[in-house]
């Protein structure tokens, strides 16, 4: 019965992808839902932009290891970049009217720096959305027998078929119907192991030493790595695709920045509900724990709960993977095609090729991404590097250049590319120092060494 409920909610899945197909006329529907999103829409697409499988499945693994000390990056750190973002980057952008991040580059730096940094930013997509197909994969495992590779091709090809026909509209409207399917599958969930334990006290009193640390040991170090831990995500997932696309497909300025603090609070708020119930599960059913962490959660709901909490608990689950699975495929599509291949084109590329060459390139980076998740199956890890390499490359960049009239192209360049260089060298050192606040160093020194040693021209293409 929960195997035919799961086949029911992809199939209607599936249908609302080739209804959205119907509101694409062209690629700014593809991309952006035609800039139309009224807030619910855009807030919930906001929320389930990150919501996937590193905050139920990675997140709350770390933290039964590590203490909230080992989940400041995410869901706080989440929760951070989308307030922040609102604050600080949005209006700027959104004022812009352009179709992707790499757009933006080239209104401020030149067309040489919209290809440097799409460079940078497709990749890191890759490892990304492999993360949610391992995610999925492992969810259906949970309730079939297929293998981890089965699971993984299974996975891409529903998230490919309905973000292939609909794009953003598609994912939007998905979006909201999966936040509804997280919000209560997370709070039922919570409502149950807090009834079988005696209560939310019980669970907590039991809770190992330190789980509730927030603020890091006292030292130089740990601060600073405290620091690290907040902007990995906070600061570093900010000149990203994906966040872009979701706020500029707002019908309003004021309504993307409203649905960026809003999905802030959410974020926050239910990112901590996979937290309680990985701790209620580790101090209920130990053996659990043990066996496998990363699927503590499905495990104990299909252990210890009746069918109706297993059929609301793996429709959340697999809505929130899904979610934060198709905009990651959505988002180097746009990438690939708006600022890679269309330029190639010289203005001679009609709308409607740029639609077919939008949908093809969705199939690629699923391609590439079905084999690194075939290569790593560790959740947190795929996700964690994505937001680094960011931090470590654009964020400088698109910060000085939003902010300081100083920047330069040349500055920008050298801020990317040096920041990661020195990131990846750093790395291999093993310092106690966490490598990318070296790296985002590095990035905003060259920053501005370039821009003051080679200021801009007048006239930037």
């Amino acid at each position: 019965m929960l195997l035919t409920a799961i086949v029911i909610y992809l199939v209607l899945t599936l249908l609302v992808g080739a209804f959205a197909s119907r509101l694409v006329k062209g690629s700014n529907d593809f991309v952006l839902a035609g800039r139309s999103l009224p807030l619910f829409l855009s807030a919930s697409a906001l929320f389930a932009t990150w919501f996937g499988s590193e905050t139920i499945f990675g997140a709350s693994s770390i933290y039964l290891e590590e203490g909230l000390q080992g989940v400041i990056e995410d869901p706080f750190g989440g929760a951070l970049c989308l307030v922040l973002f609102g604050m600080f980057f949005l209006r700027p952008m959104y004022r812009m009217g352009v179709l992707t991040i790499g757009d933006v580059f080239k209104k401020i730096y030149g067309k040489r720096i919209e290809f440097t940094a799409t460079v940078f930013l497709v990749p890191i997509y890759f490892g990304y959305v492999a993360a949610q197909f391992v995610a999925m994969s492992l969810v259906f495992g949970a309730v079939t027998d297929l293998t981890l590779i089965e699971g993984i091709l299974l996975s891409a090809g529903i998230v490919v078929f309905y973000t292939f026909l609909g794009g953003m509209w598609a994912i939007s409207i998905t979006d909201f119907i999966q936040t509804l399917m997280i919000v209560i599958g997370l709070i039922a969930v919570t409502v149950l192991v807090a009834r079988d334990a005696g209560g939310v006290d019980i669970i907590l009193d039991q809770a190992p030493e330190g789980s509730f640390q927030f603020l890091p040991d006292a030292g130089f170090t740990s601060w600073v790595n405290y620091f690290g831990a907040w902007i990995i995500i906070g600061l570093g997932s900010i000149p990203s695709q994906d966040i872009y696309q979701r706020v500029m497909s707002a019908k309003s300025e004021i309504v993307a920045v409203r649905s960026t603090y809003l999905a802030g609070g959410f974020y926050v708020t239910f990112g901590l509900l996979p937290l309680f119930i990985a701790l209620a599960a580790k101090v209920m059913y130990p053996e659990l724990y043990l066996e496998n962490k990363q699927m503590l959660l499905p495990a104990m709901v299909l252990a210890h709960s009746n069918l109706p909490i297993q059929i609301i608990f793996f429709g959340a689950l697999i809505s929130a993977i899904m979610s934060t699975a198709s905009s990651g495929l959505l988002a180097p599509a746009a990438l690939i095609s708006e600022n890679l291949i269309r330029p190639l084109f010289k203005g001679k590329l009609s709308d409607a090729h740029l639609l077919w060459i939008l949908r093809a390139n969705i199939v690629l980076v699923a391609m590439v991404s079905i084999y690194m998740a075939s290569q790593d199956s560790n959740i947190y890890e795929l996700v964690a590097s994505a937001s680094i390499l960011l931090l470590v490359s654009l964020f400088a960049p698109l910060t000085a250049g939003l902010y300081w009239k100083k920047a330069s192209p040349v500055g920008a360049v050298s801020s990317m590319i040096f920041g990661m260089l020195v990131y990846l060298f750093v790395d291999t050192l093993n310092l106690e120092i966490s490598s990318h606040i070296f790296g985002l160093l590095a990035s905003i020194f060259a920053m501005i060494i370039g821009s003051l040693a080679f200021p801009r021209n007048k006239s930037i293409v």
